[in-house]
């Protein structure tokens, strides 16, 4: 990778920023935020090639006629790059997302003081038993490393069909077809779209003649929430990511254009976990907000919600209230009594904090525990103490 070849090999810079020619390069480090370095590109032949190269190593293409750029690295980093002065005015540009190379697991971002146990084990109850969960938040704000770890709850032997944009969720799941949008070539047609070119509306609407017991969305944003949200209504559990800062500004996206859902369709979400950043003693760090229950959607666009959870930031602590309008609704839907689940919300809580404090924070090891706590639940407790 030339030039960045050790900001690539930097475990703790998440983003890489070229803003253009004579320009210096910005990271953006887990630890201290954005940070300039002394590397620059002086001579636009040197960047035109090396953006042309980053265009090979992801498959793809870029060019005067097609100069952008959205791919990604062999080894899993999101890249986006211009390539002419037409496009970014200092000329060619680039911006690369690096991913670790392995995924993080609940117990990692527990570690990281992002969620709590209560959180985890709440959403692990909603999964399990089919609820829809949007997560949103704002850019970097850590919303697919969260739809990644949602996923782990997902049962063992259950299906599921995930479409994203560029492949970025890694599942240890044997019954998992991941499905990538692709870009057309040539002209654009009468319908808007290129030749050869599959959407996330067309990968969409195919999925659900797959049988999918779960569908994941890497991100909401278009007519493609139209179908996932009919899916939802169908009985299909399903997962996404939508940038938003609240529950109010989700529901404005999903009823005004592009999407123009209606709000029955909107009352089929179950749950919305708020992702943000936040300053913890000075230390630049990733929280889950809130999760919030959607309990109802009025004609006017007005939602009635419920905050089970909560983060607050003058303690740093995690909140929780007892008070669940979707636990109540899994009562009813599956016919087991509140007692029942309370129980197994507060074993499955205590599972969690016991791998956290035994320091089972392997994304390898977690996923077994997990599975293995569906199949034979006494025998993982029982590992663990807990019964």
């Amino acid at each position: 990778m030339n030039k960045i070849e050790p900001l690539m090999n930097d475990y703790y810079i998440e983003d890489i920023e070229c803003n253009g020619m004579k320009s210096p390069l910005y990271i953006v480090h887990r630890r201290f935020g954005n940070i300039k370095t002394n590397i620059i590109y002086e001579e636009l032949d040197e960047l035109t090639n090396f953006v042309e190269k980053l265009a090979q190593k992801c498959g793809k293409y870029i060019s005067y006629a097609t100069p952008l750029l959205d791919g990604v690295l062999p080894e899993g980093s999101r890249v986006n790059a211009t390539f002419t002065e037409d496009v970014s005015s200092k000329g060619p540009s680039f911006s690369i997302r690096k991913f670790t190379r392995e995924p993080w697991s609940p117990i990692r971002l527990m570690q990281m003081g992002t969620v709590s146990a209560e959180m985890l084990a709440y959403l692990w109850l909603l999964i399990e038993n089919g609820c829809n969960v949007l997560v949103v938040g704002g850019t970097g704000s850590g919303k697919t490393t969260f739809l990644n770890i949602l996923a782990f709850f997902i049962p063992p032997q259950a299906r599921i069909v995930s479409i994203e944009d560029t492949r970025e969720l890694k599942l240890l799941h044997e019954n998992w077809l991941p499905s990538v949008a692709r870009a057309g070539i040539g002209v654009t047609g009468a319908g808007g779209e290129k030749t050869g070119e599959i959407t996330l509306f067309d990968l969409l609407r195919e999925s659900f003649r797959q049988r999918p017991d779960y569908v994941i969305v890497g991100e909401i944003r278009g007519k493609e929430a139209y179908v996932l949200f009919q899916g939802m209504a169908s009985g299909h559990p399903s997962l996404g990511t939508m940038h938003a800062d609240d529950v109010v500004t989700v529901i404005r996206r999903l009823e005004t254009p592009p999407i123009n859902l209606s709000p029955s369709l909107v009352e089929t979400l179950d749950a919305v976990c708020l992702m943000t950043f936040a300053k913890v003693k000075d230390k630049e760090t990733r929280k889950l907000r809130a999760i919030e229950e959607i309990i109802n959607v009025d004609e006017n666009g007005k939602a009635k919600i419920n905050t089970p959870f909560s983060w607050d930031p003058r303690t740093n602590k995690f909140l929780f209230k007892k008070e669940s309008n979707v636990l109540n609704e899994i009562v009813i839907k599956k016919g087991i009594s509140r007692e029942k689940l309370d129980e197994e919300f507060s074993l499955r809580s205590k599972l969690l904090l016991k791998l956290y404090q035994e320091n089972i924070f392997d994304f390898d090891e977690v996923q077994k525990i997990i599975h293995a706590y569906y199949k034979t639940p006494e025998r993982v407790l029982k590992r663990f103490n807990l019964r």
